[in-house]
């Protein structure tokens, strides 16, 4: 192996890379990362899926497990989804016993007992998910400081996962708290692999640790991958071109909604496709099963959602394919980078498009994507319903917590930098005011309110900052197959059919008082929906569909049937060449051509509405105007005029708008949170937001006209 980094790490871990791996020389990326961990720095790795990302932070840390003589836990291994610790987990513990340490994966599947073994005897790493730090640092029955005394470095893995959501609030005020436990400055290594703002994430991922800052991100063999886009017109014609295409080989399929992935996969298997699925809501164990099934197999398709473009290794695989449009160039780019591992094989992905609309999205996203064009990840640095959970989660870490004392404990969290002390008091005396908290000798604790919103089941609702639907456990005999959504059963008939793991089930019982649902095996059935955020497409995206409609230009990726839609397409949207925004005039109503967004969409319907009356709705592409709102479209260029002139919407206007955009509530947090506040929230999560420091600038960079 040639001189490098490798150098430096001990001669036990230089001894197992040559003989027990087999390595004849590092990768760059591993390069660089050895050199900025074993230098000190905070650190985030950037490479491909299945570029070494793992291997590059575990070998240094390994290393100086063994020469520095580190007890353990040592190390903590952070993961998004507890699917993606059990897929780590043999290669971590392989890893680990090279040099005769462990490591131990912990989070709610895993057994109490083994649990016990670890708090009696803990290993060297400990893999496990925020939510599951959070339940250690709350029990009363973990010994959390003695646990966390020793330790010296946290690697986040699919670090962008985390950073644009409430789950990236909540990991920083946890390494906060865990630094304050191991009374040192603990080691930060995110690993990511497609970000357009490394350098923020860097920032966002150092919060109070005044070790250096480095960003790896070597430069990438330039590829040429197999893409092509093809509009199929329905989801049963897309199954059929997937049982065609690569025949023979490994085909991971990503739809973007729990109910299509069941769709597909009936279409799959009854022309007998070997077809396995995987979606969060069936039953950890029945994920395990197909991916186990789909990994050893051949001539088989996993039809899957998001959470499979996270790197869970299924093995080598042939072909990725979506269907409809992906919901970013990142997704994208995570998604296709399952394949190509092998030697000899280049990456590859088809996008199989069954509406036209998905098929200029997706062609827009492709022209982003070949001009080197990724998202950047806006991390929350005001997340207010954040620090409220963290402030009753001290509350039950520390027996009750000190009132001078609870802001010191996350106050270094990137994610409450423009956390205000006005705001800060505003939200305590909520709180108190409320019964969400309560004081008494200068501690605070939970208060009457505050257990029943959040206390039961041993505090349950406190561990994770993400609200989940009521749903109802599906249980068959004692196997349990995964969820339904409570809603959606609770407007069916008695005793359902519905699918559920690619199979028909009939309800025998609904026991909602316990959430279960008990099934036998049925000939056919209905398919569900589930609730889930409503899908808003960016600006940027959503721009460049409108300059795509007004081109004439062709993507070498577009497949005949591609190429006519889309020809169709344009010629439908012609009309677009007539401006920057285009009214068009129906019977029933009128259509508002704006290209913004979703989010700024959803701005501009509500006040017109407010204005006009009327009916008025919106998508990414189009304000639609009904009723009285359509009336008259002079008045609608008269109150667009107003609108988009200076100080026309201001940060004012979008808070007063802002409880009309919601479907219930956005966080489970809510009630702790003063009604300005929350209004803000709603707004930032909402709509497009006027920007400016006093907050009343007029929103110019989003209304524009041309």
């Amino acid at each position: 192996m040639n001189a490098s980094a490798f150098d430096r790490l001990n001669g036990a871990m230089q001894y197992h890379l040559v003989n027990t791996l087999g390595f004849a020389s590092l990768r760059p990326v591993q390069n660089q990362t050895i050199d900025a961990i074993l230098d000190g720095d905070n650190c985030v790795v950037l490479a491909p899926t299945a570029g070494g990302k793992t291997e590059a932070a575990l070998f240094p840390l390994l290393s100086q497990m063994d020469a520095n003589a580190w007890t353990g836990p040592s190390v903590i291994y952070l993961s998004p989804i507890k699917a993606l610790l059990n897929n780590q987990e043999t290669r971590l513990q392989r890893y680990a016993g090279m040099l005769s340490r462990r490591a131990f994966k912990w989070h709610g599947d895993v057994s109490a007992s083994l649990r016990r073994s670890f708090i009696r005897d803990p290993a060297d790493i400990l893999m496990t998910t925020p939510e599951s730090l959070e339940v250690m640092m709350m029990s009363q029955k973990v010994p959390s400081r003695r646990l966390f005394q020793s330790i010296r470095a946290v690697v986040i893995d699919e670090v962008h996962a985390f950073a644009a959501d409430d789950r990236g609030a909540h990991l920083t005020s946890l390494l906060e708290r865990l630094t304050r436990f191991c009374g040192s400055d603990v080691q930060r290594i995110g690993l990511s692999a497609t970000v357009g703002n490394p350098d923020e994430i860097l920032r966002w991922l150092q919060g109070t640790s005044q070790r250096k800052g480095r960003l790896v991100n070597p430069p990438r063999v330039a590829g040429n991958p197999d893409v092509r886009l093809d509009y199929v017109a329905s989801l049963e014609n897309a199954a059929k071109v997937i049982s065609q295409l690569n025949r023979g080989g490994k085909r991971l399929v990503f739809v973007d909604s729990r109910r299509r992935v069941e769709q597909l996969a009936e279409h799959l298997r009854t022309l007998g496709v070997n077809t396995f699925l995987t979606h969060s809501s069936l039953s950890a164990d029945a994920r395990h099963q197909a991916e186990q099934a789909f990994e050893s197999g051949e001539n088989c398709v996993i039809v899957a959602t998001s959470t499979m473009e996270l790197g869970i290794d299924v093995g080598d695989l042939d072909a990725v394919l979506q269907v409809d449009a992906p919901p970013s160039v990142a997704s994208f780019l995570q998604r296709m980078g399952r394949t190509g591992r092998r030697s000899g094989t280049r990456q590859n992905a088809t996008i199989l498009c069954t509406k036209t609309e998905d098929l200029a999205t997706a062609a827009a996203l492709l022209q982003l994507w070949r001009s080197g064009y990724i998202e950047s990840v806006a991390p929350e640095r005001a997340a207010y319903h954040v620090l409220a959970q963290q402030m009753m989660a001290l509350t039950v870490q520390e027996g009750g917590v000190a009132l001078s004392d609870w802001w010191a404990w996350v106050s270094g969290a990137e994610a409450f930098n423009q956390v205000t002390e006005a705001g800060r008091v505003a939200l305590l005396e909520k709180m108190l005011a409320e019964d969400i908290l309560f004081l008494a000798d200068g501690k605070l604790s939970l208060g009457q309110r505050g257990q029943r919103l959040y206390g039961h089941r041993n505090f349950e609702a406190l561990y994770a900052v993400f609200q989940a639907p009521a749903t109802l456990k599906v249980l068959w005999g004692p196997d349990e197959l995964g969820t339904v959504d409570a809603f959606f059963m609770q407007g069916l008939p008695e005793n359902p059919s519905f699918y559920l793991a690619g199979r028909a089930w009939q309800a025998t019982s609904l026991d909602w008082e316990r959430g279960l649902c008990h099934v036998v095996p049925a000939a056919a059935g209905r398919h569900l929906n589930w609730l889930g955020a409503p899908r808003f497409l960016s600006r940027t995206l959503s721009e460049a569909v409108r300059e795509l409609l007004v081109s004439d230009s062709e993507g070498e990726e577009w497949t005949s049937r591609a190429k006519d839609e889309l020809r169709a397409h344009r010629a439908f949207h012609a009309f677009l060449r007539e401006g920057r925004l285009v009214l068009r005039c129906h019977a029933d109503r009128m259509e508002l051509h704006t290209f913004l967004g979703g989010r700024a969409n959803n701005l501009l319907a509500r006040l017109l509405q407010q204005r006009l009356g009327g009916e008025v709705a919106a998508d990414s592409f189009v304000v639609t105007l009904k009723g009285d709102a359509a009336k008259s479209a002079v008045a609608v260029q008269q109150e667009l005029a107003v609108l988009l002139a200076p100080g026309g919407i201001t940060l004012v206007d979008a808070k007063r708008i802002a409880p009309l955009c919601a479907r219930g509530r956005l966080t489970k947090f809510q009630p702790c949170l003063p009604e300005d506040l929350e209004l803000d929230m709603m707004a930032h999560r909402l709509l497009e937001v006027p920007t400016g420091v006093d907050g009343s600038q007029v929103m110019t960079d989003v209304l524009k006209t041309g």
